[in-house]
Parts: structure tokens; C-alpha cells; sequence
């Protein structure tokens, strides 16, 4: 039987969340051109590799390029010619996009909103130009739930970012193929395969409400080591007679 080392574990249980996601929520056909989200973070850095290698297997065949969206208004760098150098080592066409947003355009939305909205403006943008049908974000589990929490919490919804959302306006499919990855393996990942961090982090990323949710899913997996996997089964657990009226408004 063969050892495989502590390292050699962790890269393949993460391979094989990754695949059971693509595979469960089928978010790869043939034929597919996929635009990778590449922000140089180490969950872009992990989707561009994961990809790139998925890629490379006869079916289904498809294709991937990398886009790096600047905001030029927002003080954080990124090595522009470490992501262009990673993305074409794995035979990926990288492209840089630059953008900015007014912060003063409406005050009542976060820098993170402001910024989040105008970059995916922009993927969209590029997607189209480089005849793309799929953009490709780098979310993972604990981003989903972190979601998850944060809706019901501040909007009053039971509502996250779905592994697969077809924009049929924008004839555009967004798909988050590392839905099932964890974090925890990310970072390693990031460790094993010595991902280079950015220059500069962004100024407000310690701002958001996320940074909160994070301590909140690890106190309840404290209560409940299982904890991330019933909140993922209660999204399709809906046990409507046992929940309020749909036009029922007690509060």
C-alpha cells in the first residue's frame, strides 16, 4: 500500500473536494471557455492551479484564461508579473484589467461593496471580449457559510452564493467550483505549494462584517466539531411546515 506524506494527504483530500464539487453541482460542460477570477490572493492562486490542472484531463474538455482586476483607487498591490509568470507556467493566458470606483457615487454602501460590485463589472466586461461563457470565483465552504450566516443575520434571509448562478441576462454563468473545499486546506495548500502573498493587503478587508462571521462559524464548530456540514445540509433541509407562514408577518 503506498504512504503518502502529511502534505501529500492534504493536497489529495482538497483534489477531491474540488472534483465532487465540479462533478455535484456540474459546473464544467465541454466546450466551456472559463474566466478565472485572479485576484492574488491565495484562494485565486489555488482556483487557477486546480483548474489548470483539471483542464489537462480529456473530459470534459475546456478551456481557461486568468484575469487580474486592479482597482486603482485602493491602496493594495499585487505582483503583477508573479500572477502573469504562475498563470503561463500552467499554460494560462493571463490578462490585467484596470478599473476604478468613486467612493463618494453612495455613501451608504462599503468601500468592499463599492469595490466587489466594479470588479465583477469588470470580469464581466472581459469575459465578453474574450469570448468566455463562465467566470470562475474563488469562493470556498467557509465563504458560503460565512454568507449564509451574514444574510440571515443582517438582511433576514436564508440566502448565500450558490456553487452555480446562470445570469441569463448577461448570458453568463458564475460558478465557485472550490465550494467544498475548507480553508484550512487552502492554507496549506498556499504553504505546500509556496504561493507568494501580496504586496500590500487591503485597507478595509478587517472592516467587514465577514471578518466577524469567521470567529461566529468557529465558535459554533467549538460547540459542534460537525457544525459546517449541518449548516451546508440546511440549505436543502427546508422544513416548511415547521417554519413560519410564507405571508405570515408576526414581526
Amino acid at each position: 500500500m503506498a504512504q503518502f506524506t502529511e502534505d501529500e494527504k492534504i493536497m489529495r483530500r482538497l483534489e477531491q473536494r474540488f472534483n465532487k464539487g465540479v462533478v455535484k453541482y456540474r459546473l464544467i460542460e465541454d466546450g466551456d471557455k472559463i474566466l478565472i477570477a485572479l485576484s492574488g490572493g491565495k484562494d485565486s492562486l489555488a482556483l487557477l492551479e486546480l483548474l489548470a490542472r483539471r483542464s489537462r484531463i480529456l473530459k470534459p474538455k475546456f478551456a481557461v484564461i486568468a484575469v487580474h482586476v486592479s482597482m486603482t483607487n485602493i491602496p493594495y498591490q499585487s505582483d503583477l508579473e508573479y500572477l502573469k509568470g504562475y498563470s503561463e507556467d500552467l499554460g494560462v493566458p493571463f490578462v490585467h484589467y484596470e478599473t476604478f470606483f468613486d467612493l463618494s457615487t453612495d455613501t451608504r454602501k462599503s468601500p468592499c461593496f463599492l469595490c466587489s460590485w466594479n470588479r465583477r463589472k469588470a470580469l464581466f466586461t472581459v469575459a465578453k471580449e474574450q469570448g468566455c461563457n463562465k467566470i470562475a470565483l474563488g469562493h470556498h465552504m467557509d465563504d458560503i457559510l460565512e454568507t449564509l450566516l451574514m444574510n440571515i443575520t443582517f438582511q433576514g434571509a436564508f440566502s448565500t452564493m450558490p456553487p452555480k448562478l446562470v445570469m441569463r441576462k448577461f448570458e453568463m454563468t458564475i460558478i465557485r467550483p472550490m465550494c467544498l473545499v475548507h480553508e484550512a486546506d487552502l492554507i496549506e495548500m498556499a504553504r505546500i505549494l509556496g504561493f507568494r502573498k501580496q504586496i500590500k493587503n487591503c485597507p478595509y478587508e478587517s472592516l467587514s462584517n465577514r471578518s466577524n462571521m469567521k470567529d461566529v462559524l468557529y465558535s459554533l464548530e467549538k460547540m459542534n466539531p460537525e457544525a459546517r456540514y449541518s449548516l451546508w445540509r440546511s440549505m436543502t433541509n427546508i422544513q416548511e411546515e415547521l417554519l413560519p407562514g410564507m405571508n405570515e408577518h408576526d414581526l
